[in-house]
């Protein structure tokens, strides 16, 4: 009997390969050929489960999606039983910094989709990640719930204050991977803007 096929895996199978190509080159890099090569199948397997590249790179950002989701539940597990808000969102932000091997991985790789963008923002428009939005908006959440237990400053509005730290925390990652500073620096600055919010005079 001929060996029964895992297309789950196949396709996982090649959507890693594009995300090790963009990690380590960029998406320029990642055409149909050279994610074949990298996943050590053939062109034609690779044009049979992704018809389009487009297709292809919207599934590698939902599988990559998905492994930073898995890494923010894992920090926050961490963070302590029950987590209180501020442990909730420092764990869900400092996951995002660059300071090992997966999480540089994961903001390299990010960050050659955020390129893709500036020349077509209409691609991720339509992939199957949490949108940024959802995630401000559960970081807001957390600030609003420490505010009404006293443990945030009461006068920053919510949404402001969770759409700064993801900013900062997105430009802090940028300037890791640039090298102008270490992870630990990175995560030294965003603990003391957390304090300034959590820790109100």
């Amino acid at each position: 009997m001929p060996a029964r096929v895992d297309h789950e895996e196949r396709r996982r199978q090649i959507a890693e390969a594009l995300l090790r190509i963009a990690d380590a080159q960029g998406l320029q890099s990642a055409s149909m050929r050279a994610v074949a090569t990298e996943a050590g199948v053939s062109l034609r397997l690779v044009q049979y489960y992704f018809t389009t590249k487009e297709e292809l790179l919207l599934d590698a950002l939902a599988r990559l999606g998905g492994q930073l989701e898995s890494r923010m539940k894992r920090w926050i597990r961490a963070a302590g039983s029950p987590p209180t808000p501020r442990s909730i969102v420092t764990a869900l932000l400092s996951c995002m910094v660059p300071t090992d091997q997966e999480s540089r991985r994961i903001v390299r790789t990010y960050s050659a989709y955020y390129a893709l963008v500036l020349d077509a923002p209409e691609v991720l428009e339509k992939h199957g990640t949490t949108p940024p939005i959802l995630l401000e908006a559960f970081v807001a959440e957390r600030i609003r719930t420490a505010q009404q237990a006293g443990e945030a400053d009461a006068a920053r509005d919510p949404e402001i204050a969770a759409a700064g730290l993801l900013a900062m925390v997105n430009g802090l990652g940028s300037s890791v991977l640039g090298g102008q500073r270490d992870g630990d620096s990175a995560l030294a600055i965003l603990t003391h803007h957390l304090d300034e919010l959590f820790n109100p005079r």
